[in-house]
């Protein structure tokens, strides 16, 4: 296990010499890696640190509100960009494609915002098991395999890439940083479009998103899961009132781990996952069926895609 207090002071000393005179955007999601890495990264270089949120149009629901809020004492870029992440995304099925579309959709953007702020550096918060994943085959992570070979940055600074999941929440809290970041649910950097099977539309993130926040809304706080989410996996025949419909299946996946390289399925009663199903098929009137994953990883990994 890292030495939080000897970490931070290392990793203060690599990002200024990383970075230098020059001036660093950052990718702030929210989640608890880039949030270390900001606070590491203002301790080292300053005024020299830009960081910058991009609303991808494939977040959680009221994200990009909480973000701003959480970090309503930084001066945080918001960047709007549905409609670029949803257009990359057009026509692409493969789970490969589209983690490789939105990695390099991301550095465009980054491009683009650093070009206009005059930043050479890009810092972002990759951990260990996103290098492990990427490189072992197992899916390529959207700042690690999915990202596109030519780039305009003349530095990429991952101060967490040798950190597991847990480790990064130990620094996080010997830098204090607040209890709701620091034990914040993982999030996938391409966002739901890893939650829908199949080619991505703005109807589908529409369903899985108000499908994940019933989920979230029903399982956080009463089982501090690991992770737990929606998924859209298909179509399937259902009835509502006296209608036969060609509706959407949902799967509902919560699951317990230590650093996300293994991870087994909560045991939820049969009562409450009645429950959500329920809640997920009155709310959302296009889905049809509501299942419940209890495969643990391996065989799978945590998220569908």
């Amino acid at each position: 296990m890292v030495n939080p207090e000897k970490f931070i002071e290392k990793a203060i000393d690599e990002i200024k010499t990383a970075a230098g005179s020059n001036k660093v955007v950052m990718a702030l999601s929210g989640g608890v890696d880039s949030s270390v890495c900001a606070a590491l990264a203002a301790r080292a270089i300053g005024d020299n640190l830009i960081p910058i949120y991009i609303d991808t149009g494939l977040m959680r629901k009221g994200e990009t509100e909480r973000i701003q809020q959480v970090f309503s004492d930084i001066h945080l870029d918001i960047v709007h960009a549905e409609d670029e992440f949803l257009g990359s995304l057009k026509g692409i099925c493969d789970p490969e494609a589209k983690r490789k579309a939105v990695g390099e959709r991301f550095i465009r953007v980054f491009e683009r915002e650093a070009r206009t702020q005059g930043a050479k550096c890009l810092l972002q918060g990759t951990i260990y098991p996103d290098i492990i994943e990427s490189q072992g085959g197992i899916k390529s992570h959207h700042n690690v395999g999915g990202m596109p070979l030519n780039m305009e940055f003349t530095s990429i600074i991952e101060p967490v890439r040798d950190l597991y999941k847990d480790e990064v929440r130990d620094v996080a809290g010997a830098l204090g940083l607040p209890k709701e970041i620091q034990h914040r649910m993982p999030f996938p950097g391409p966002g739901l479009s890893v939650r829908v099977i199949g080619e991505v539309t703005k109807e589908k993130i529409a369903i899985v998103r108000e499908a994940n926040w019933i989920v979230e809304d029903e399982l956080v706080e009463k089982y501090r899961p690991w992770q737990c989410f929606a998924a859209l996996i298909g179509l399937g025949t259902g009835v509502k009132g006296d209608n036969r419909i060609h509706g959407w299946i949902v799967a509902v996946r919560a699951v317990n781990s230590r650093d996300a390289m293994t991870a087994d399925p909560i045991n939820i009663p049969f009562e409450h996952l009645v429950r959500i199903g329920s809640r997920i098929t009155a709310d959302i009137p296009s889905v049809a069926r509501v299942v419940y994953d209890v495969t643990a990883k391996p065989p799978a990994t945590i998220e569908y895609e």
